[in-house]
């Protein structure tokens, strides 16, 4: 086998979440949340509302650390230095938090249209954990998508004697 030295070069960088994934994933989740609940809601004990608390948790963390990020990639005045490796590992956690938030929104949502539409007492009980389900998801995906923003590279004024100026400005 001979190897083609025209082959084009493999870009390590990352690409930013795309919103098309989240939303296939959001639907998916939503539908398969509808279709749970439809065949063993009976069977079902209450809607516990910590998962409502630990997407809360994470969308506060995720914001704070965007936040943060964004303050030290920017150089502002006060800011300590950022660790590159750090950013990367947070672009990682934003991506699967972005993902997690999304599918969680969509099973919310899917559980949400399924009790809003059931005339029991107990569908009508789960229905402000399902709303909060929902809401924190969204919320959680935001925060992602605010700290995968965060942890990219700043644009750099252009100059003549700059090497990476043909380096499309990215994630890190």
């Amino acid at each position: 086998m001979s190897s083609n030295p025209q082959a084009p070069k493999s870009d390590p960088s990352m690409r930013p979440t795309s919103i098309s994934v989240l939303i296939v994933a959001g639907l998916g989740a939503a539908a398969l949340g509808w279709l749970l609940l439809s065949f063993s809601y009976s069977t079902l004990p209450d809607l516990p509302w910590s998962p409502v608390i630990v997407l809360a948790v994470l969308a506060v963390a995720e914001g704070l650390l965007a936040q943060n990020t964004a303050a030290r990639i920017q150089r502002k005045p006060g800011a300590p230095r950022v660790d590159p490796l750090a950013v990367a590992r947070y672009v990682a956690l934003a991506k699967a938090s972005s993902l997690v938030g999304a599918i969680s929104a969509g099973f919310s949502a899917g559980l949400l249209a399924w009790l809003a539409m059931e005339p029991t007492e107990a569908a009508g009980n789960d229905l402000p954990v399902a709303i909060g389900g929902v809401v924190t998801a969204v919320a959680l995906v935001a925060a992602a998508l605010w700290l995968e923003r965060s942890c990219r590279i700043p644009e750099q004024p252009d100059s003549q004697d700059n090497d990476d100026s043909d380096r499309p400005s990215g994630l890190l």
